[in-house]
């Protein structure tokens, strides 16, 4: 399969992204935030992630060993996408977040973050 490119933004469209991904897989996290934020996210390496528009809109919330980079818009409130813990040169893209996206067919692994020390 072929990466394609997706573009994506928040509720109010204040932050725009764009990614490239073939959608391997979806994952879901079981830590306290992802829990709370119910997002389904594809893996992305930072080289097939752009940022087009909204920096200043981003706000950063950071927790635990602050490692990864949890990311919301300021003025809607969505997360559309954080830097992974695990692995920092990859992002976590919030899929709800995608323009004409739907999820159904692609494997979803639930992945275990509660547990990291």
């Amino acid at each position: 399969m072929t990466d394609k490119e997706y573009s994506g933004s928040c509720h109010c469209g204040e932050v725009q992204f764009k990614i490239l991904t073939d959608f391997p897989e979806l994952t879901t996290c079981d830590c306290s935030i992802c829990v709370r934020k119910n997002a389904l996210m594809v893996k992305v390496h930072e080289s097939k992630f752009t940022l087009i528009k909204g920096e200043n809109f981003l706000t950063e919330y950071q927790f635990h060993t602050k490692t990864a980079r949890h990311y919301f818009c300021k003025k809607c409130g969505i997360y559309p996408f954080h830097r992974k813990r695990v692995t920092p040169d990859y992002f976590g893209i919030n899929v709800y977040c995608l323009d004409n996206f739907s999820p159904e067919g692609i494997r979803v692994r639930a992945t275990i973050g509660a547990g990291m020390a």
